[in-house]
């Protein structure tokens, strides 16, 4: 699985050979329409809402737009899998729980009506990952797909600011790096940059991509991801892509060696241009609005010492915009606890949780640390990002660690031709018996 990590490869899965002696392999693998379906609940987690584009987008057209990708990325998903052939998940089966407790929580419409069709779209995001699942095997298929799609937006992206820079860049967001032809923010792009960049990393470390083609992707995504000044994104890289190499050190001297050179790179960094991190991490903030999060510690504040009767309490009160009184609650804890109650703070615990602890029992593999890094990236972003209880790109990630760490499907053994026995004439058989 060499060459340009954009273009698929084997799926790395057993049951795509023939079992027979002497047999030739057969084709066979992931059907190209399950790329297709992947690639559409990546458009439909990019979201409605951002920064002003070039062209004016109505809101109404863009949810348009991401809500018809997801019906159509259901509607693949039936027809490449109409028999209903599913895999058992931890991951999808916690999720289903996860999605059953919003309809619960949302029946009363406490957060109007909007939340039932949250509900519904959580219902399809949930379907489309279930008919998925029959191909998720422990292969790199699906990583592809993941990094395909989001170099496509981020693409857009550098798109916009070659075309109006000023747009791209605006003073609203203190002229960081935001999506000029799609409404995309800062920590958005910063998310989608961190994560292809760590998966391309690891893809060549482990050999199953070329340098000049990985470099395609690197340094352009690093470029976006620092006009971004997205202090989450980027720890979220380094300490994933630490944690992911870390699990390949003992098997990979690919690994050893990469390691060694980032802690000198980084140690140079450090001390020769220490001045330029730190304001590029300040990004000209004040030492009270660094402390607070730029303001999340006060609506997190707020949210906690808002008063709750014992079904919000343990239920939340249903889907809704991951805002409180007008503002971003920006932590999926806390958004989760607020429209799924501590209920769903428990079900996405167990989520990280047997993910994580599923990782940490797999035998070292290129797979088993790319989900490491997954795993690792959305934890660490879960603190100043929302997105874990609702359909979200961290979500997806977590689905892409999932089917990493899914085991092989053993091969079934295809039964021999049946040799025709030759008939033999009664004179030859007396003459063989004389």
């Amino acid at each position: 699985m060499d060459g340009n990590p954009l273009r698929g490869g084997p799926t790395g899965g057993t049951d795509t050979a023939d079992t027979r002696p002497g047999a030739e392999p057969r084709p066979g693998g992931t059907p190209k329409i399950v790329g297709i379906v992947w690639g559409l609940l990546i458009l439909n987690t990019l979201g409605s809402a951002g920064a002003k584009t070039i062209v004016p987008l109505p809101r109404s057209l863009i949810q348009m737009v991401t809500m018809g990708a997801l019906v159509a990325a259901f509607a693949l998903a039936l027809a490449v899998n109409v028999r209903l052939r599913i895999r058992a998940s931890s991951f999808v089966f916690l999720l289903t729980l996860l999605l059953v407790l919003s309809v619960i929580s949302s029946a009363n419409l406490e957060s109007g009506f909007g939340a039932l069709f949250r509900c519904a779209r959580l219902s399809l995001f949930v379907g489309t990952l279930w008919l998925l699942s029959r191909w998720w095997d422990g292969g790199l298929t699906f990583v592809r797909h993941h990094i395909r799609m989001y170099f496509a937006v981020l693409g857009s992206v550098a798109a916009g600011l070659v075309i109006s820079p000023g747009a791209a860049l605006p003073d609203l967001y203190g002229g960081r790096l935001v999506g000029a032809l799609w409404p995309l923010t800062p920590p958005q792009i910063g998310q989608y940059a961190a994560v292809i960049i760590g998966l391309t990393v690891l893809l060549v470390l482990g050999r199953r991509t070329d340098r000049a083609s990985a470099a395609v992707i690197i340094v352009p995504s690093l470029v976006l991801l620092a006009l971004t000044h997205t202090r989450t994104a980027t720890l979220g890289l380094l300490i994933g892509l630490a944690l992911a190499i870390g699990s390949l050190i003992l098997t990979s001297a690919a690994a050893r060696r990469f390691f060694v050179w980032a802690v000198l790179i980084a140690a140079v960094a450090a001390v020769g241009f220490a001045s330029a991190l730190q304001a590029w991490f300040l990004r000209g903030q004040s030492q009270e609005n660094f402390s607070s999060l730029t303001g999340r510690a006060k609506v997190w504040a707020a949210l906690l010492a808002a008063p709750r009767t014992t079904s919000e309490y343990l239920f939340g009160a249903g889907l809704g915009d991951k805002s409180f009184g007008g503002l971003p609650i920006d932590n999926s804890w806390l958004a989760v606890y607020n429209e799924q109650g501590v209920t769903g703070v428990a079900l996405v615990a167990a989520i990280i949780i047997v993910l994580g602890g599923v990782a940490l029992l797999r035998p070292p593999s290129l797979s088993r640390a790319c989900a490491i890094f997954l795993i690792s990236y959305c934890a660490i972003a879960s603190y100043t990002e929302a997105g874990l209880g609702d359909a979200s790109p961290y979500l997806l990630h977590l689905a892409l660690a999932a089917s990493l760490l899914a085991a092989p499907v053993a091969a079934t053994p295809l039964p021999a031709p049946e040799v025709p026995r030759r008939r033999v004439p009664r004179w030859a058989q007396r003459s063989e018996v004389t």
